[in-house]
């Protein structure tokens, strides 16, 4: 059973940990890969290379959101393709993320953790929540 005291909680905290996740990533493209080397990366693992500023963009304005707490679920729900991409990257490399180039574990685990923070709501301390889904009460709750 889900505790109503303390889930908001749990979801804030899973809100900005996503939040600074993202934000690493898209500061890593930007400072250590630069935007034109992480085009050329996505060239060569099959992606179009005009992705490089989506992605870079998504990561940062996203992370930011989450953070904040600016449409949590919808954001959530938004960077989901960001990561299966990542997914599809890491795919060939094995299961482990300590593999060489990185495994698909840690990107599989943030597509979940995504789609749950989408699927749960906002959390506490959200700035600008998500409007509430049609139902009042999930059907698992009924």
């Amino acid at each position: 059973m889900i505790d109503p005291r303390t889930a908001p909680y749990g979801l804030f905290l899973l809100r900005v940990s996503l939040g600074l996740m993202f934000i690493a990533h898209a500061l890593l493209k930007y400072v250590v890969f630069t935007i034109p080397g992480f085009a050329g990366f996505l060239g060569q693992v099959g992606f179009p290379a005009f992705f490089a500023w989506p992605v870079f963009l998504a990561e940062l304005l996203g992370g930011i959101a989450l953070i904040l707490g600016l449409y949590a679920r919808y954001v959530s729900a938004a960077l989901v393709p960001v990561l299966l991409g990542a997914l599809m990257v890491h795919v060939p490399n094995g299961w482990l993320f300590t593999a060489p180039n990185g495994g698909w574990e840690y990107p599989a685990f943030l597509v979940v953790a995504a789609a749950v923070q989408a699927l749960a709501g906002d959390g506490a301390f959200a700035l600008k929540a998500s409007p509430s889904p049609i139902a009042a009460r999930p059907i698992a709750a009924r």
